[in-house]
């Protein structure tokens, strides 16, 4: 039987096709709005002096701790909690 490239991936990592597309989309918009936040920093370093290491720590947290229901394309992504009993606690 042939793979079919648009669900071996997202397979692989648990997922749907539409359920990766929408933590892919969210976790672009993070390391854009990131992105942005250097720029600014570049030219106003008074702005933004921890925004985008900020972001790529918890995206690093969500990925390793599999918390990518807190990457959001709304907000920023929150960091999960530290004690990984509060996790699975809910």
């Amino acid at each position: 039987m042939a793979k079919n490239p648009f669900t071996e991936h997202p397979n692989s990592a648990g997922e749907s096709y539409t359920e990766h597309m929408r933590v892919a989309t969210s976790f672009s918009r993070q390391l854009f709005g990131g992105a942005f936040a250097a720029l600014v920093h570049a030219f106003l370093p008074m702005f933004h002096k921890t925004t985008a290491s900020d972001r790529v720590h918890c995206l690093h947290e969500c990925i390793e701790q599999d918390c990518r229901e807190r990457i959001t394309l709304v907000k920023a992504a929150t960091p999960p909690p530290a004690d990984p009993a509060v996790l699975h606690a809910s």
